[in-house]
């Protein structure tokens, strides 16, 4: 796909004509979220926000609207922590990435490496903020959040991921995961260890890696994507992948173009197959003449890393260029703006070369929904996979 060598102007720029009509992105959207059929209470919240008119929620002038120069951000949290400490940890995460989204922004149109930089940096606030809570608060110990959030400027979509709530996007017939799980059954799947057969029944599945909360700090892994006319969003919790197989998400998907519908069909049938967790889903479909047209030779959407320009760095490096080698990330992750300092860089193991270690550092424990479990079984139950899995080929090589 021939891309431009250099970014088009955002939305609203003084680059464009007077006498032409402005480009604009137009969005509808809807969110619902579920209790499920097995939950006491719900643990989730989502977050859709339009970032110029200063507005979040789903009043009925943000379920279709034309984005503004800030932009927009929709995100799914899912809490855990027992009791209502994981609901209060869902919270704080989508109030404070609000919060500081909106924080300063005046009403200037902001760019695409500002936004996605202060999306990183409110999810790490956030973090920061849920774990001294967790600290001070005897009652909420062990609290945390997943966030998978999406923030929108120009014809750009950012994701930034921690935990295993996930991110996709329906292009035409064809529906892509843009976030990867932090989990430990996907970084087994990432190392060979286990197929993706094996992992739908693989006993320890619900074991993330990172959530926000558990540590002071956390590392986002954050992706794009340049968004095309008809594209659709999906931002869901384990409570809706983990119930449905990836080809009925996608079909009722295809189903209709109308978010509240979509809505309504996902969490119904993720209850319908058994509803064991929190339902939450986010549905945005993208319009407008700010986006261009889906062309056939197009190369698919894929998992892309964005790396944050050094703010010390004078060279940027254009959209659609490929990182030069030896500059410390993969050929085929592509940049925005330039090259990441180290100190914000994901961890090995979210890079698609090598799994990692947990990507966090506790003292005690990782967290799974509802409970805690120490490092040393963790690390226990990988090397007891690895181990059955070899023994289980030399009998068969015998």
């Amino acid at each position: 796909m021939t891309q431009p060598d250099t970014p088009a102007p955002p939305v609203g720029s003084s680059n464009e004509s007077a006498s032409a009509p402005a480009a604009e992105v137009r969005v509808k959207l809807f969110a619902r979220t579920d209790v499920g059929q097995v939950r006491e209470h719900n643990e989730d919240n989502f977050l859709v926000a339009d970032l110029t008119r200063r507005s979040r929620g789903l009043l009925e002038a943000n379920r279709a609207t034309t984005i503004g120069a800030q932009g927009a951000v929709f995100a799914v949290c899912d809490g855990m922590g027992g009791a209502a400490a994981g609901e209060i940890a869902s919270q704080l995460a989508v109030d404070i990435l609000y919060e500081r989204l909106v924080d300063d922004i005046g009403e200037r149109a902001v760019q695409r490496d500002e936004l996605a930089r202060r999306l990183v940096t409110a999810i790490e606030a956030a973090g920061q903020r849920i774990f001294h809570e967790a600290k001070n608060d005897r009652s909420r110990r062990g609290m945390g959040t997943t966030v998978t959030a999406a923030a929108l400027v120009d014809d750009v979509l950012f994701f930034a991921q921690v935990g295993d709530s996930r991110g996709y996007v329906l292009r035409g017939d064809q529906l892509v995961q843009l976030t990867r799980d932090q989990s430990l059954v996907n970084q087994l799947i990432e190392a060979g260890q286990l197929t993706e057969e094996e992992a739908e029944t693989f006993e320890h599945n619900n074991i993330i890696l990172q959530a926000l909360g558990t540590s002071d700090t956390v590392q986002v892994d954050l992706t794009f994507c340049e968004l095309r006319r008809g594209d659709i969003l999906l931002l869901c919790s384990d409570g809706l992948s983990g119930m449905l197989r990836f080809e009925e998400i996608r079909e009722i998907l295809r189903a209709s173009r109308e978010p509240l519908e979509i809505c309504k069909a996902l969490t119904e049938r993720a209850n319908q197959a058994g509803g064991h967790d929190n339902i939450t889903v986010v549905i945005v479909e993208f319009d407008g003449t700010a986006l261009k047209p889906l062309a056939s030779e197009e190369e698919p959407l894929k998992y892309r890393k964005y790396v944050l320009s050094d703010s010390s760095m004078t060279d940027t490096v254009p959209l659609g260029t490929a990182v030069p080698a030896g500059i410390g990330v993969r050929q085929d992750e592509i940049t925005l703006d330039g090259p990441r300092p180290p100190s914000a860089r994901p961890p090995a193991g979210w890079n698609g070369n090598a799994p990692a270690a947990s990507p966090y550092d506790t003292d005690e424990s990782i967290n799974i929904p509802g409970t805690h479990v120490p490092v040393w079984m963790v690390v226990g139950i990988v090397v007891g996979v690895v181990v059955l899995l070899a023994g289980t080929a030399w009998l068969l090589l015998r």
